[in-house]
């Protein structure tokens, strides 16, 4: 990596372990949901920051087959095979004890020569991202990165106390993105609960029916029946209704933007599967494609996008503004009083999710769900002006008021690490200064 302002030095030397593991002896067969020991795979390491979605657990007499490869507190991990050769983290701790898989790289570099976490960031740094894709495709049929590919990077190594500001800074940031993204999570979760306890389990009305409290104010729950009624799907509150979707649900409402028109486009490929809010987006001239506004949701209608939870909450756009993005969405906007998050939360269901996928049709690899045939899916609930919705949002939409800010936060926090990251890693930037700026920007 040229151009530093810094000394530099090959990896290899400043390092007590480089090394990737293999699979256990059984290959998946022998993984669990839970166990003994954690086994990383190239699904959990991405240069955001280490996921536990997907992680595998291996008991003790696997683990043992990996001893070579013990991950410990601060190792840098690598992918080094596959498309997503070159993505790089540190260790979530809270998953140790751990072992790697073939195709994950343990680097574990001395700590009085190389901060792990400046390296992390140097490994994520555009340049580098760059130089290993190069490497990675030169003179193979798969892409990979050989231990002695790794060995001979050339990393800037300024003094140890200043490795350990640039870390700190970028760490900064990077510790409120994330304490943000946990928020935000705890945040959907109460929103869901909320969901369904009012609208699939019905608590409010059980609570009434059998004489207890519902745990609600005296205005909410005076809103509630205290009986059930008979219906197609089953009992259900009295006087609500088993209606079809589009009676409650508004399915690709109309949206007017002029073909051409430079408009914010949301590519498939910065869809949330987790979250509502997409990282993501650009300026784009309107093509063909679903279009949107604020408080719509979208559903990702195709394989593998449906059955991985690509699900959104339209929350970036400006006042009025209308933004576009792939056919393959599904747009919802609730009717009446129903408040727009609700769409959201019934599209995060188990239950709509799997009746979606039930209605996919279409060749191996190409499945997608047709819009018409959601209009076969039913929801319970009151009449759509019922002030049991307009009570609904007034609880769950502050939920969502806190989840924009906190992601509206993050990506300009997110913009401003890339912007500092390569200018840091170079020594172009003052760190003192730097420093200064990034706290007040918190």
């Amino acid at each position: 990596m040229g151009n530093s302002h810094f000394p530099t030095a090959e990896l290899g030397p400043l390092c007590s372990k480089i090394g990737s593991g293999a699979t256990p002896r059984g290959g998946d067969k022998v993984y669990l949901d839970r166990g003994e020991v954690a086994l990383i795979r190239s699904q959990n390491v991405h240069n955001d920051g280490f996921s536990r979605e997907g992680l595998v657990y291996i008991a003790e007499e696997h683990a043992e087959q990996l001893s070579n490869v013990t991950v410990e507190s601060e190792d840098v991990l690598l992918n080094i095979t596959g498309d997503s050769v070159a993505r790089c983290c540190q260790v979530d701790p809270g998953v140790l004890p751990a072992r790697v898989n073939q195709h994950v790289a343990i680097i574990r570099p001395n700590p009085e020569e190389l901060h792990p976490r400046f390296l992390r960031y140097f490994l994520v740094s555009p340049a580098m991202q760059s130089e290993m894709l190069a490497w990675s495709h030169a003179g193979a049929t798969r892409k990979a990165l050989t231990k002695g590919m790794i060995e001979s990077f050339n990393v800037p190594k300024p003094d140890p106390t200043i490795q350990g500001r640039i870390a700190h800074i970028l760490g900064t940031l990077d510790d409120k993105i994330e304490l943000n993204r946990r928020m935000n999570r705890t945040l959907e979760k109460m929103a869901a609960a909320i969901f369904k306890s009012w609208f699939i389990d019905f608590d409010p009305v059980h609570a009434k029916a059998d004489g207890r409290d519902t745990g609600l104010p005296a205005e909410i729950a005076d809103l509630f029946p205290d009986s059930f009624q008979d219906s197609s799907l089953g009992p259900i509150p009295k006087g609500w209704k088993a209606r079809p979707l589009p009676e409650a649900i508004d399915i690709n409402p109309k949206r007017t933007l002029a073909k051409g028109a430079l408009a914010p486009f949301l590519e498939m490929s910065n869809m949330p599967t987790r979250g509502p809010s997409p990282d993501a987006w650009r300026l784009r001239e309107m093509g063909s494609g679903m279009k949107f506004v604020n408080g719509d949701t979208l559903v990702a209608r195709i394989t593998p996008c449906l059955e991985n939870g690509k699900t959104a909450f339209v929350d970036f756009l400006a006042d009025g503004e209308v933004g576009w993005g792939s056919t393959e969405y599904i747009v919802l906007r609730p009717l009446g009083d129903i408040p727009p998050v609700f769409a959201y939360l019934l599209a995060r269901t188990s239950d709509f999710r799997n009746f979606a996928i039930q209605q996919m049709t279409g060749s191996s690899g190409r499945q997608r769900v047709a819009a018409d045939s959601l209009t076969k899916y039913q929801i319970v609930g009151p009449e759509i002006d019922s002030p049991i919705f307009r009570a609904f949002g007034q609880i769950v939409t502050p939920l969502f008021r806190r989840i924009i800010a906190a992601s509206r936060q993050s990506r300009n926090l997110s913009k401003m690490r890339d912007t500092l990251l390569p200018k840091l890693m170079n020594g172009e930037l003052d760190v003192p200064s730097v420093a200064t700026v990034t706290q007040e920007a918190k």
